[in-house]
């Protein structure tokens, strides 16, 4: 949890749509929501700004048979309680969960009981009101005793503002965000693909300089600027033009050696790298090829963008073949979405800030580990790997090392059970489950003996 900021948790019994108002709140798909109870296991959080005020929101396991327990609680339930006590320990404002079509139950009261004894400010939340005629069940919550309450529903978005706006009124003073480092956008590309051509129709002006000459920008130029995405959200970065990279047996001045080597520390030091490159039918070049895997093996965010897309301007299907073609020649770039752009019309340049926001978020984004070991148990289940070995390939467990790249470490019977081509459909696997934008996912395998 992040201390910098108050703390508001969401508690309640399994099942009554938790992890829906947390991803209604953020914006965005960040718990997996099941009709299963129980799905939530560990404590996820995330960072929400509302009128001023900065504030965590952290979603909680369901607490189930919390007092005079009906039965002995299992490992994983109490595993559960005591991450949720921690986080009612933390929290600054507890949403309490609740479903209305179900009303209020024996253990709703438990929970309540429970939360009156921490001492903490609560708002009752009244999850599933979808309409007026279920939202007038309010009155049978009464009895649970809480003056501040409001009816929600996630799935038409009803009452959100008005939950904002009480969780707001209870917090302290407004606090501000933690200031945050610039992030790092390398742009780079061979020469002449339109880098510095980009980088001014991101700009909205003439900041770097643009010559129909290969080679014009020499050394790496950083330039401050905010970008605005969709929603008005803003993230301070720092875009480093640089010079085209060409092969080093043709780089005959001590200038281009110079600038290739600034290149590729620029893309060393970045966060995000815009590999620029052209739209046509032919795909990425060697060239291309070697900056890409520079990127990869670096393992930097990355975007495509396939500049020059208005010579295919009205041609859908050569838009395709473009990006097709790119997808082929590219193929360890997978993870990195592809934009048709244009410096000369500023086709597909507004997708770029959105893109840049997407993966910063997905950089600060470390999965629990029990999120992590549920899609590690479902591609198993998916695709079994082939081996011709005596022992076959297993997965114990798995967890989140890092999120920037993502970095998964794999505790496994025997590392070299594992084939090439059950590696790459992991990582595909996890590309797919998990939807990191332009990302690289690498996966580190330990072996460990079962016990």
């Amino acid at each position: 949890m992040n201390n910098a900021l108050p703390a508001v948790v969401i508690v309640g019994r399994p099942n009554v749509g938790k992890s829906s108002i947390f991803n209604a709140l953020i914006g965005r798909r960040f718990s997996i929501v099941h009709s299963e109870s129980g799905v939530t296991r560990d404590r996820v959080s995330a960072n929400l700004e509302w009128e001023g005020y900065n504030f965590q929101v952290i979603d909680t396991g369901g607490i189930s048979f919390y007092h005079d327990e009906k039965e002995k609680p299992s490992e994983g339930m109490i595993n559960i309680r005591k991450q949720v006590e921690i986080a009612i320990e933390a929290a600054e404002v507890i949403l309490f969960a609740t479903d209305i079509t179900a009303g209020a139950t024996a253990l709703d009261e438990d929970i309540s009981a429970m939360l009156r004894r921490s001492g903490k400010k609560v708002l009752l939340v009244m999850n599933k009101s979808d309409n007026d005629s279920i939202e007038r069940e309010s009155r049978n919550f009464r009895r649970l005793g809480w003056n501040d309450s409001v009816a929600v529903s996630c799935a038409h978005r009803r009452g959100f503002q008005e939950m904002l706006g009480q969780i707001v009124s209870m917090l302290p003073e407004k606090v501000p965000a933690p200031e945050k480092e610039k992030l790092k956008i390398a742009v780079v590309g061979r020469p002449n693909a339109g880098k510095s051509s980009i980088i001014n129709r991101i700009l909205n002006e003439e900041r770097v300089i643009v010559s129909s000459v290969p080679g014009t920008t020499r050394d790496s130029v950083d330039i401050e600027y905010e970008i605005v995405g969709r929603g008005g959200k803003k993230i301070k970065i720092v875009l480093i033009d640089t010079a085209g990279l060409r092969q080093k047996r043709k780089a005959d001045t001590a200038v281009e050696m110079f600038s290739i080597m600034r290149t590729e520390k620029s893309i060393r030091s970045a966060d995000i790298v815009l590999l620029v490159t052209e739209a046509d039918s032919f795909g990425a070049t060697a060239q291309d090829k070697k900056i890409g895997r520079m990127i990869h093996d670096a393992g930097r965010g990355c975007i495509i963008l396939a500049n020059k897309s208005d010579l295919l301007a009205g041609k859908e299907a050569k838009e395709a073949e473009a990006i097709s073609s790119l997808r082929d020649t590219l193929p360890f770039l997978n993870y990195a979405p592809i934009v048709l752009s244009s410096a000369v019309t500023g086709k597909g340049i507004e997708k770029i800030a959105d893109l840049i926001l997407r993966i910063d978020e997905d950089m600060e984004t470390l999965l629990p580990t029990a999120l992590v070991n549920r899609f590690f148990t479902k591609a198993q289940e998916r695709n079994k790997p082939s081996s011709t070995a005596l022992k076959a390939f297993k997965i114990y467990y798995a967890t989140m090392k890092s999120a920037s790249p993502p970095i998964f470490i794999l505790f496994v019977n025997d590392p070299v059970l594992c084939p090439e081509n059950y590696k790459g459909y992991l990582k595909n696997f996890l590309l797919n489950e998990m939807k990191f934008t332009g990302l690289p996912i690498h996966l580190q395998f330990r072996k460990r003996k079962r016990e």
